[in-house]
């Protein structure tokens, strides 16, 4: 039997982190929208979606977001959200906090196949993933880099915490 769990509105944070000015400072911004749900089955494993919307993007500079957002980036006119698609995630259990998570990233309409591990904490009704993920930009299409001061890699952070349903 399997059990829908879906994303606690208050229990996210999805982030990314990329250098720049040649590696001697680096930019951090969240994605304030963030969608999920998924299913595990009796064994620990599962699958599931999350939606993250691209115009929630926030560095908390408003003239860089903008940038962001734009075709040089995200480009959320056309790609308002981005999403990965979780075809199969776990075992999750109690007696191991790493699980391995395998799926499809989609960015700008571009599908990479992406595998990693996370940890996962369950505690009751609810079951918490926490990741960081390496990205190459220009594997989707986001290769603005004026005067080379970008580095191409990056990394998201996410933290996910799901809430068992009824």
């Amino acid at each position: 039997m399997s059990e829908k769990w879906t994303l606690d509105p208050s229990g996210h944070e999805v982030a990314f982190k990329n250098k720049t000015f040649w590696g001697l400072a680096t930019v951090r911004g969240v994605f304030k929208t963030v969608h999920a749900e998924g299913v595990l089955d009796e064994d620990g494993t599962g699958e599931g979606v999350v939606t993250v919307e691209s115009a929630s993007l926030d560095t908390g500079l408003g003239k860089r977001d903008t940038h962001l957002r734009s075709g040089d980036f995200f480009d959320v006119e056309r790609h308002p959200t981005f999403q990965f698609v979780v075809d199969r995630i776990g075992p999750v259990t109690t007696a191991s906090s790493e699980t391995q998570v395998r799926g499809t990233l989609k960015v700008r309409d571009i599908v990479k196949p992406l595998t990693f591990i996370a940890h996962a904490e369950q505690r009751g009704d609810s079951v918490t993933l926490t990741a960081t993920i390496p990205y190459v930009r220009a594997d989707f299409e986001m290769t603005w880099n004026q005067l080379g001061m970008m580095a191409g890699k990056g990394e998201i952070s996410v933290k996910l915490r799901f809430t068992r349903q009824g």
